[in-house]
């Protein structure tokens, strides 16, 4: 008999809402949110835009409102991007 799958359970401190500084709040807006939403706004502001490199897909460049978030690169790579984003992020306490 198969055992019933385990639903995984998010990790708390990703659901947490964090506050978007000025440069991030840009993007995303200014309200409090979990990370798992800011990055999911973020990748909508980058398709919207075309911001996605068309040679490596894994590269973002960075227009006027991702520039500062992105602290001034003009491109970054997925992963930096994520631990970029998470400096412009904090408790909003």
């Amino acid at each position: 008999m198969a055992q019933a799958k385990k639903k995984r359970k998010p990790n708390p401190s990703f659901m947490k809402p964090m506050q978007p500084d000025d440069q991030l709040s840009a993007v995303v807006g200014s309200k409090p949110m979990p990370r798992t939403e800011v990055t999911k706004k973020i990748w909508d502001y980058i398709k919207k835009n075309n911001l996605q490199d068309a040679k490596n897909k894994r590269m973002i460049n960075a227009d006027d409102k991702l520039k500062p978030v992105f602290n001034g690169k003009r491109q970054v790579s997925m992963f930096e991007m994520t631990k970029l984003v998470n400096g412009h992020l904090k408790d909003p306490k």
